[in-house]
């Protein structure tokens, strides 16, 4: 149950999950030339495995077997796909794009799992959710004002556009996952069947020896990268036990900014380390636009009231 007393710990919350969320790619972009993408991301299921299993030991709510059925391990390895795939995709587009490009693309995967609800489960489509969708589309076309030439061409670029949107598009599967899960087990149990299920999957793809090349700053980032999901996502939790949900949602729909700003800093600080974010005035309000595409999607029906009823 949320717990009202505490809003300012609430937001204080999500602004942490935000601004781990928001570094990861920087982070993962200063490594990707010393481990590959695979093995990446398996240290940092192992990693979220490790955690989540100790903190279900500790306050003794690991989950029961008794519970699996048929459809559960189904569904459990449709979201093992699924956020095994996004991983890997989010990870290896930061080789041919920018981390506020990705991050920006990243806001269609709360979209993608809104349209699968509609499509599998007959949610109705309302009409704040429709006004945010197009404002999404219209800021992203702001977005790559500048770009359009190079992304015609079917190059790197394009090709790296295709793989950040594909991992935003395919979390929706881990997304509808967890959603037909949660009357079965807690959403800390589901991470735990799926983490472990990832980095089984990942095993044979992984290597795990490179992270010996790594040292310094490398390495540093290498640790942010494997601690980010255990940080980001139990700031989340736990900001939702003292916030309501819809309001930690808009502050963890800041992502592309809290990226901007990261890789913006980064830049002036260490010129030579960090890639400047080479964008113009249209692509910084594209990146407001998008933002505010999404925050309206989810929180728009208090602002429209009854206007916003499923037409």
């Amino acid at each position: 149950m949320v717990n009202q007393q505490k809003p300012l710990r609430g937001f204080l919350l999500a602004l942490l999950a935000s601004a781990a969320w928001g570094a990861l790619p920087i982070a993962v972009q200063q490594i990707l030339d010393i481990v590959d993408a695979q093995t990446l991301v398996w240290y940092r299921f192992m990693t979220a495995a490790i955690g989540v299993f100790f903190i279900l030991l500790f306050t003794k709510k690991l989950p029961q077997r008794t519970a699996f059925s048929p459809r559960v391990f189904g569904l459990l390895m449709v979201g093992i796909v699924g956020l095994s795939a996004n991983f890997f995709l989010f990870s290896y587009g930061l080789n041919f794009i920018l981390p506020t490009t990705s991050q920006v693309l990243w806001q269609l995967a709360p979209f993608t799992m809104m349209l699968c609800a509609v499509l599998l489960f007959h949610e109705p489509f309302q009409f704040h959710q429709k006004i945010g969708l197009a404002t999404l589309l219209l800021g992203l076309g702001l977005f790559f004002n500048d770009r359009f030439d190079e992304i015609f061409q079917l190059g790197q670029y394009a090709f790296g556009l295709f793989i950040g949107a594909s991992a935003a598009i395919v979390w929706g599967l881990y997304g509808i996952v967890q959603k037909l899960l949660l009357p079965v087990f807690s959403s800390q149990q589901i991470l735990l069947y799926i983490y472990v299920g990832c980095a089984v999957v990942l095993t044979p793809f992984s290597v795990p020896s490179q992270v010996m090349a790594l040292n310094g700053f490398a390495l540093a980032c290498f640790i942010f990268c494997c601690l980010n999901t255990l940080i980001g996502y139990g700031a989340y939790a736990e900001a939702l036990n003292h916030w309501d949900a819809s309001k930690v949602s808009v502050i963890t729909m800041l992502l592309p900014i809290f990226t901007m700003l990261f890789a913006s800093l980064g830049h002036w600080l260490a010129p030579d380390t960090f890639n400047e974010t080479k964008m113009n005035g249209i692509s910084y309000l594209g990146t407001l636009i998008v933002v505010a595409g999404s925050i309206f999607s989810a929180v728009g029906h208090r602002w429209l009231g009854k206007s916003s009823s499923p037409k």
